[in-house]
């Protein structure tokens, strides 16, 4: 109802904004020339007394203007043509019934009136999906006239990625290496989509683009990642946690690839908390094993420190309790579980991520 209220109150402002001016009467400006030739008759007669013209110019100016006076008065007082009225008649009649008329006749035609609510958050997620299929299309028959374009396939690949079109991933990921050139970002997203296009499965044709993409640049994470899932596939635990550790001691506080390092570290099985360098791991292994213990203790007792003083670090909160689980000490564990959502509690996004992080340490049974 208030829609058509709105539409109703639309279409009687365009009519009153097209009747306005038809309703006026415009001044014929008649009026105001007998004014003025009046003012002139005045100014003679104040002429002629000071002397400024002669009696005979003075009747003759007179005799004129009295002539352009009585034509004056006579036009403002004829009546306007009746074609006048009669356009303004038939003009009213067509804004207050022709625009309405004309306007539903467009709207049923053109626009959907008998069509059903529906949902904002509905019709934004097909209207999302419905947009992304069709560039998806449109880039694809692109490439298809013009196969040689390395922009659009480097655009179009990791979109086909997302779409969960894994085969037709790997194929313009290769396009795009072949047109654009090489580098470690691209070989390493070549091996992500072989990978992908196996179930998961670092095979040996993706394993030699992450061995490549570290060849163009060793610090690529992605694909030194993907060769610690290779080793771990392969039964190579050690090699796998050695990979991964070593991509944690490089990797900033605010990498967003350290929490899937530190949950595939912890899915191993191993002490994860403390992060060993090389050096220190070097060292450790020239240990018995009471010093190697108390070594790896006081570690972790420094990481609890360092949490009491900065609680926003949730890697470093799963690494204290994985460490405490790992050595034992349960109760432990669990204070430092509850010291973390204590923490990091306000935080809906980094309560989840250690929520998630935990769940299998069955902390809360």
């Amino acid at each position: 109802m208030n829609l058509w209220f709105l539409f109703a109150l639309m279409t009687a402002a365009a009519s009153f904004a097209v009747l306005l001016p038809l309703g006026l009467r415009v001044a014929q400006g008649e009026g105001s020339s007998v004014t003025v030739y009046k003012d002139q008759l005045t100014e003679i007669d104040r002429d002629l007394a000071a002397g400024l013209i002669l009696p005979g110019e003075a009747e003759a100016a007179r005799n004129e203007i009295g002539r352009r006076l009585l034509a004056a008065a006579d036009q403002a007082k004829a009546p306007p043509p009746q074609s006048n009225k009669a356009l303004r008649r038939l003009s009213a009649v067509l804004a207050l019934v022709g625009l309405p008329v004309v306007a539903l006749g467009v709207y049923a035609k053109l626009g959907s009136p008998q069509l059903p609510d529906f949902p904002l958050a509905a019709r934004e997620s097909a209207g999302d999906a419905q947009s992304v299929d069709r560039l998806v299309a449109l880039v694809e028959q692109r490439l298809k006239d013009n196969p040689s374009d390395g922009r659009g396939w480097a655009v179009l690949a990791p979109v086909l990625m997302r779409l969960g079109r894994q085969e037709d991933a790997v194929r313009a990921f290769r396009n795009s290496i072949t047109f654009n050139g090489e580098n470690a970002r691209r070989r390493a997203d070549l091996g992500e989509a072989i990978a992908a296009a196996a179930g998961g499965i670092v095979t040996a044709e993706a394993k030699s683009e992450f061995d490549r993409a570290l060849s163009l640049d060793a610090d690529e994470m992605k694909a030194r990642y993907f060769l610690g899932l290779a080793a771990e596939q392969d039964g190579r635990k050690a090699d796998a946690a050695s990979i991964w550790r070593a991509m944690l001691d490089k990797a900033a506080p605010e990498a967003p690839w350290r929490p899937l390092v530190s949950e595939s570290l912890a899915r191993l099985g191993g002490p994860v908390a403390p992060e060993l360098s090389s050096q220190t791991a070097a060292s450790a292994q020239n240990m018995n094993a009471a010093d190697r213990d108390t070594m790896i203790r006081s570690m972790v007792e420094r990481l609890a420190s360092r949490l009491k003083q900065n609680g926003d670090d949730v890697d470093g909160w799963l690494r204290l309790v994985r460490a405490y689980s790992v050595m034992g000490d349960k109760e432990k564990a669990k204070s430092a579980l509850a010291d973390a959502r204590q923490a990091v509690g306000k935080d809906e996004k980094r309560l989840r991520q250690l929520n998630e992080g935990l769940k299998d340490l069955g902390l809360d049974g």
